[in-house]
């Protein structure tokens, strides 16, 4: 399958390797690294993630927890597209 990235999502983990790397920068490069890593799995499982109900379809928007972050998704025939990427701390409202 094929992986897209929404410019918000780049944008997500731009703010996220960011705000980790004021306090450690090494942590903020492996965090990012192994972030990459889980949703390049998305690729072999799409279906991994639940499926967030509340979505206008939820048979395609889906949302795979990896740690202490939040991925969400939409799969498609032949793509994944990744949406979204919070920490589970973060208030989604705001971040949209």
């Amino acid at each position: 399958m094929k992986l897209v990235y929404s410019e918000e999502s780049v944008a997500d983990l731009l703010r996220l390797r960011a705000f980790i790397a004021e306090k450690d920068p090494l942590a903020a490069a492996r965090i990012a690294t192994e972030l990459i890593a889980r949703i390049e799995s998305l690729r072999l499982f799409p279906t991994m993630g639940r499926a967030v109900e509340l979505a206008p379809d939820p048979s395609v928007i889906r949302d795979a927890i990896f740690g202490k972050y939040v991925i969400r998704y939409a799969t498609h025939s032949q793509t994944v597209v990744i949406l979204r990427i919070w920490h589970h701390y973060e208030d989604r409202m705001q971040s949209t």
